[in-house]
């Protein structure tokens, strides 16, 4: 079955979502290449610009608050600069946050350089949390889903979802909807979430390669059952999106347009799927909206968001 093209327009601002996990500064620099460097094989870069994004779990709720939703941010930061800066975009944005601290690790910092309008670098520091700060986080999502119409788990793989079957069985009491981005082989740790949102490689990691659309049917429908999941939607790239349920499937086919920048996409994918929930509608109904999200953004560069104006035009 195909969604119709036709979009439901819905009132965003009651939207209340508690996002969790993995959150991370996206640094950018910005600048001119003319040389080869004489030390080795590689551009010169002359910066000339420096910009600094909220990435990971912080741009799910940055694209939550720009669709006009009210989003809470739980996750784990250093005690460093990075921290600070994230604390400043959050509120430059309106964003609640809780960001629980942690003297072991340095906030998540992805630094990207650029030049002549593409990247051609990044460097990555990053540290796992600690047990303690774990227990913590934990503890503190028990605090904030009363206050709360949906909960996203963002899970990049950098630790703060450890301890995430916990987690979902403290949401699951409080009959509170469970989003998660998923990451790495075992979804098992997922077990009993509403949705989750793998693109169509990370599917194919857990499922294996599929020959063909009732093969992908057959294997997603497979592994929804097993997880005792309520939907899996699959992110497709040019091919759109698939929503699995228990009612069979729903197909929304791509927005054409030039892809710019994909960075980020899956972001504002769980994003709108979350708030679009908070505000009452349907997976099925949230589906075409989350489409034609993500069909926006790639046409931006680096890590965006988007406005209700610009998503329902």
């Amino acid at each position: 079955m195909s969604a119709e093209h036709s979009l439901e327009r819905r009132d965003l601002s009651t939207a209340s979502v508690l996002v969790v996990g993995d959150s991370m500064l996206d640094q950018y620099w910005f600048g001119d290449v003319d040389r080869v460097s004489p030390e080795a094989p590689v551009p010169v870069v002359l910066v000339k610009r420096e910009e600094f994004r909220l990435g990971g779990a912080a741009n799910v709720a940055l694209n939550i608050a720009s669709l006009g939703g009210s989003p809470t941010l739980l996750t784990v930061v250093g005690h460093d600069g990075a921290a600070d800066r994230m604390r400043g975009l959050l509120g430059d944005h309106g964003i609640a946050h809780d960001l629980r601290g942690d003297d072991t690790v340095k906030t998540t910092v992805k630094l990207r350089v650029s030049g002549r309008a593409q990247q051609l670098l990044r460097i990555d520091f990053e540290d796992r949390p600690c047990d303690h700060t774990l227990d913590g986080l934990a503890g503190a999502l028990e605090g904030h889903l009363a206050d709360h119409g949906v909960v996203v788990f963002s899970d990049y793989g950098k630790g703060s979802l450890a301890q995430i079957e916990q987690m979902i069985g403290s949401a699951r009491r409080h009959q509170c909807p469970i989003l998660v981005d998923p990451k790495g082989s075992d979804w098992t740790i997922y077990r009993g979430a509403t949705l989750i949102t793998p693109n169509r490689s990370e599917l194919a990691q857990v499922v294996g390669s599929w020959r063909d659309e009732q093969d992908l049917h057959d294997r997603a429908q497979a592994l929804r059952e097993r997880l005792s999941l309520e939907a899996l939607l699959v992110t497709r790239s040019e091919e759109g999106m698939t929503l699995f349920d228990s009612e069979g499937h729903l197909h929304v086919p791509a927005h054409a347009r030039d892809v710019f920048d994909v960075t980020g996409a899956g972001d504002t994918v769980i994003a709108t799927m979350a708030t679009m929930l908070a505000s009452g509608a349907s997976l099925r109904a949230s589906v075409p909206v989350a489409n034609r999200a993500g069909g926006i953004v790639v046409g931006k560069f680096g890590t965006s968001t988007l406005t209700s104006e610009e998503l329902f035009a």
